[in-house]
């Protein structure tokens, strides 16, 4: 369990370490099919493309569907505070069976509409039948994602981020190393399977995540997961809280449809560039997400607790070692610069353009950093109408007016990643402000 008065570098990182490690699990199995997909011996540039363009829905509708694991989160590190977990025991097994009803229902619904929903990309030709391929299968493993997410929901709320961590590492090596044996194939054995193959790897390795999550949350925690009725007092505050931050997460989803749809209109070179920027920078969220995490876990404790001077104090140490993080991040690909760019892509046009925008996205990562502390705390806090409203702001008044201003005097990635520079800027300011201004005087 995580003591209130472990607030230090210590305990922090008891935390955030297995944290960072099992959060970037998802990414790392997107990130892993565009570096091995970019470098296969056939259309390398439309399959990196398409993987793009299908990979960026995918994690669109998994952002939107799983943030019910910040809610679940946030509501049992208050019970766990306040010392009564008795009272949600049968939220867990409900809200578990809500996520894969919705999960089911959105694979069949898309399913349906594939071909015009990659169409909306501008999708066309090969990197249209690719990327319906790619996501045909990929999307079989909705369901097993929201389950390990939601799994992970409950750990974190209990103050453990160990176990998500153990199922990471497990699920990451195992997509490694059937992305290299189905996508390029075993002589003799394995015919190459290339785009579909990357797409399959993805699903063993996420099933593999589900079934390992299903025997932890029975062994490892307090909750009973069979499915009881009525409805836990709290199921209606869950939804409620989820359903904001699913309104938040759409308008998120509507700057990276708008940022990979104006990069495809481009040219194929730009979306395979942009793939690979966004894969690195969605890498990095991920990374220094651990950190925010953290802040998710602990603030709702804190809460609970009523402990506004351990709140804060939280919120200062976690900025401080959020941005060295993202610091040590952008001198590493900084010294490696031009090496990173060839394990995804050996075609020159996509490295050119890659080049040309790379370096915004390592300057970005500073302002990355507190902008995912504070969407964590407040994430914790259970303040979801506080983000819904940040992001619609962020998106709508920031990023979009910029891309399109970008757009018009024709700067291509440039007004793309300017556009994500100032949508980051308005996400962290809003967010420090307002929460100095709420729990600062709570403080003295």
């Amino acid at each position: 369990m995580y003591k209130e008065s472990n607030i230090t570098f210590k305990g922090i990182n008891k935390l955030a370490i297995p944290a960072i490690i099992s959060g970037i699990a998802e990414p790392l199995l997107s990130i892993t099919d565009t570096a091995i997909v970019g470098n296969i011996n056939l259309n390398p540039t439309e399959a990196l493309a398409a993987v793009g363009i299908a990979g960026s829905f995918i994690s669109a509708l998994v952002w939107i569907l799983a943030q019910t694991r910040s809610a679940i989160s946030a509501i049992v590190s208050k019970y766990l505070g306040a010392k009564k977990l008795d009272e949600i025991a049968t939220l867990p097994a409900q809200i578990i069976a809500i996520n894969l009803s919705l999960s089911i229902f959105i694979y069949i619904v898309t399913l349906f509409f594939v071909n015009q929903i990659f169409q909306l990309y501008n999708a066309e030709g090969l990197i249209l039948n690719y990327a319906v391929d790619y996501y045909k299968i990929r999307a079989l493993g909705f369901p097993l994602t929201l389950f390990v997410f939601s799994a992970f929901g409950v750990f974190r709320g209990l103050q453990n981020t160990f176990w998500p961590m153990v199922i990471s590492i497990v699920g990451a090596i195992l997509n490694v190393i059937l992305d290299i044996v189905l996508v390029y194939g075993v002589e003799g054995f394995i015919d190459p399977m290339n785009v579909v193959g990357a797409a399959w790897a993805s699903v063993i390795a996420q099933a593999v995540m589900a079934l390992l999550a299903l025997i932890l949350l029975l062994k490892k925690t307090p909750f009973s997961y069979k499915l009881k009725f009525p409805f836990n007092k709290e199921i209606k505050n869950l939804l409620l809280i989820s359903f904001n931050l699913i309104i938040r997460a759409i308008a998120l989803n509507v700057a990276l449809y708008l940022a990979n749809s104006y990069a495809t209109k481009y040219g194929n070179q730009y979306i395979a560039a942009q793939t690979i920027a966004f894969q690195i920078w969605l890498f990095f969220a991920f990374f220094i997400d651990g950190y925010a995490s953290v802040g998710n876990i602990v603030s709702g404790k804190l809460l609970g607790e009523k402990n506004y001077p351990k709140l804060w104090e939280l919120s200062g140490r976690l900025s401080k070692y959020s941005i060295i993080v993202a610091l040590i991040l952008t001198a590493l690909c900084g010294i490696f610069y031009t090496q990173i760019g060839v394990v995804f892509s050996k075609e020159q046009e996509v490295l050119d353009a890659f080049y040309n925008i790379f370096w915004i996205v390592l300057l970005m990562q500073p302002i990355n950093a507190v902008a995912f502390v504070f969407d964590g705390i407040f994430k914790g806090l259970a303040e979801a109408v506080t983000l819904r409203n940040l992001l619609l702001v962020a998106t709508f008044l920031g990023f979009v007016p910029t891309l399109l201003i970008g757009d018009y005097f024709n700067l291509k990635l440039y007004a793309i990643w300017m556009a994500f520079t100032v949508w980051m800027l308005l996400r962290s300011g809003i967010l420090v402000v307002k929460f100095k201004r709420k729990y600062l005087y709570k403080n003295t």
